[in-house]
């Protein structure tokens, strides 16, 4: 069991979609990346039957609202676990220090000192730089700067059931990193928009990509599976169909548009 569950995938101006974010699960456990901008990451997360309790490890890739806000909900829903005694493992969090700056300055404008006190009892910070590695639920990831444009984020890269996979956080990815991904076999890329409607949605101006051009750099990288996320909304019943017919006049390889909550497998 190796497998991605989608919790959301929309961007941070949708409503029909969850924002963007996600599960790693395999037998040892459940590796959370990104939390969302409400209490919504605690109603997916158990219609994706994962007990937010049970979680030991969260990675937020960058500061902004739809991707960290979530776990300020998080934490005040494992406070009362926390102050009872009722979690006897470390939950480590996993960011730049961006991010790590970002949860210590609003978490004490925004939740009782009481219950920040116990949650970071239980709490331990990993402080990422470009190239850290760490060990998560048995799969060696390396963490390492997007080099976005906008706020300081980070990305990974892993091997899972012996298939490479790149997550590349929310921005179109830098030229400079062309490299780290060539001819892996899963990579997670951000398509904000459809090509013809860029013109409505101003990917560009946003640092963000259209599912036309971020097909042609994949398709030229020889990645074999493209996973699409990070979209607008104004499709979103009918979003896998629209997006997977665009990618796929530009990618030779496979095309995955996935809905909320819907799992892809790694193998």
């Amino acid at each position: 069991m190796n497998k991605i569950i989608m919790l959301g995938t929309g961007n941070g101006g949708t409503i029909n979609l969850f924002n963007t974010c996600f599960v790693i699960q395999n037998k040892e456990g459940n590796f959370l990346v990104d939390t969302g901008g409400s209490i919504e990451i605690i109603k997916q997360l158990s219609l994706a039957k994962v007990d937010y309790k049970t979680i030991q490890h969260i990675f937020i890739s960058h500061s902004h609202t739809d991707h960290i806000l979530g776990l300020f909900w998080y934490f005040k829903k494992i406070s009362g676990n926390a102050l009872n005694n009722q979690i006897n493992h470390k939950i480590n969090i996993y960011c730049n220090n961006v991010v790590f700056t970002s949860i210590k300055e609003v978490s004490k404008h925004i939740l009782p000192t009481k219950l920040m006190d116990a949650i970071y009892k239980i709490v331990e910070f990993k402080i990422l730089e470009d190239g850290s590695k760490h060990n998560i639920n048995g799969i060696d990831y390396e963490f390492f700067d997007i080099l976005a444009k906008g706020t300081k984020q980070f990305g990974f890269k892993c091997k899972i059931n012996n298939k490479t996979l790149a997550f590349l956080g929310d921005e179109t990815l830098n030229k400079n990193l062309y490299n780290k991904i060539e001819n892996y076999d899963f990579v997670m890329h951000e398509a904000f928009c459809l090509d013809s409607e860029e013109t409505i949605f101003h990917a560009y101006e946003k640092n963000h990509s259209t599912t036309k051009n971020v097909s042609e750099v994949m398709n030229k990288l020889n990645i074999k599976n493209l996973i699409l996320y990070h979209t607008e909304d104004s499709h979103y019943q009918n979003k896998k169909e629209l997006y997977t017919i665009e990618a796929q006049k530009y990618f030779n390889g496979n095309v995955i548009v996935p809905n909320d909550l819907e799992t892809i497998n790694i193998n």
